[in-house]
């Protein structure tokens, strides 16, 4: 355990997931990773999570203060709606600084301004390009970005792409903070059999349904192929019922669509054992499925953006589409050493995030925001 990188304890809020354990996406993993982490330094971090029904609602978790709060079963309301309540809250219990994550919570902004708590906002990734978001979605995105620049203390961007963006669109200067990568290569991967999987032969797929993240054209090129090793799909979407049909009817015998996996030693597993990882997401900045990959050593074929080839490097292979999904395949299979070749690159990517290495990143962003020496970003644009 790593002690505080200054001197004195904060109050530290982080606002705006579903809060921990984190059983969803990249927001909550890091919220749990880097909040348990402050917390074993000593300073008091305190989580907003929502809350659903008779679901238990612990106070503590890992040295984290928990704070539950409803949402609206909406997709358009769940985020807003939760983080509404949530500010609502911290209005009124200050702390020394908060990290907001998502720039769509940018209109509760100026609450926390009022309330003189110093605020940093994770903008993520470019929303607005996201399917789901059509019309006045998108435009909402668009704006928000623009909100979150204005009244931030500070913005936090996960990959270079992301924080050149808002450089370029909006003058603004990020705290440049990525993802930690999970360490499992070389883990038991006995757990396979429950799935009836053997090890080093099935490809694997692990995305919530939705089209930027292809799992369409993933599992379209796979049947294209000739592969012999099975692909496991693993995902779901709670809104998005039309795009998980028609990656069902897409799929032969050969795909098992296993829907979601919250058993976290069952998922890491799957990725140990996976002869490769195909990564299809291309909106949302570095992404914590892609990082789980390269910590368990997996070669990885990825969608052609700029995030993931700032994750991957020269350990990766990647696809504009379904006939570059079937060449990948098609050699993955035949050129075992390439696989082994790439495999070890991806660890030696993956030595280059360290989860201790972004709490201190975030240690020290907390420490300036609550001595108010970080500059507020400027819209320019």
């Amino acid at each position: 355990m790593r002690t505080s990188t200054g001197s004195g304890a904060l109050s530290i809020a982080l606002v705006g997931t579903r809060g921990v354990p984190a059983r969803y996406g990249g927001f909550e993993t890091c919220v749990e990773e880097v909040g348990r982490r402050l917390a074993d330094r000593g300073h008091r971090v305190v989580v907003y999570c929502r809350s659903a029904g008779d679901a238990e609602r612990p106070a503590e978790y890992l040295g984290m203060q928990l704070v539950h709060r409803p949402a609206m079963r909406k997709r358009s309301l769940e985020t807003l709606s939760h983080t509404a309540l949530s500010v609502a809250h911290l209005a009124r219990h200050r702390v020394d600084a908060a990290v907001v994550f998502n720039a769509a919570n940018a209109p509760f902004l100026p609450v926390l301004r009022a309330a003189r708590i110093p605020v940093a906002t994770h903008v993520d990734g470019l929303e607005w390009k996201r399917t789901k978001w059509s019309g006045a979605g998108q435009r909402y995105y668009q704006g928000v970005e623009k909100l979150s620049v204005r009244w931030s203390d500070a913005l936090i961007a996960d990959a270079t792409g992301i924080a050149e963006y808002y450089r370029n669109t909006f003058g603004a200067r990020t705290e440049l903070i990525a993802y930690g990568a999970p360490r499992t290569a070389g883990t038991s991967t006995e757990r396979l059999a429950e799935l009836d999987l053997e090890a080093g032969r099935y490809h694997l797929v692990v995305a919530r349904f939705e089209p930027e993240n292809h799992v369409l054209e993933i599992v379209q090129g796979y049947v294209a192929s000739d592969a012999t090793m099975p692909l496991v799909v693993v995902g779901s979407a709670p809104y998005s019922d039309a795009y998980t049909a028609a990656i069902s009817a897409a799929a032969d015998p050969r795909v098992r669509l296993l829907g979601g996996v919250w058993d976290a030693e069952l998922l890491d597993q799957l990725y140990v054992g996976a002869h490769t990882y195909l990564h299809g997401h291309s909106v949302g900045g570095t992404n914590p499925s892609l990082l789980r990959a390269i910590g368990a050593g997996t070669a990885t074929t990825a969608f052609d953006v700029n995030f993931n080839r700032e994750v991957l490097g020269d350990s990766g292979v990647y696809f504009a589409g379904p006939a570059d999904v079937a060449a990948h395949l098609r050699r993955a299979e035949t050129d075992t050493d390439d696989v082994a070749r790439r495999s070890a690159a991806a660890l030696d990517r993956a030595s280059h995030y360290d989860w201790d290495d972004v709490t201190d990143k975030y240690e020290d962003l907390c420490r300036r925001l609550a001595a108010r020496r970080t500059t507020r970003a400027q819209v320019t644009a």
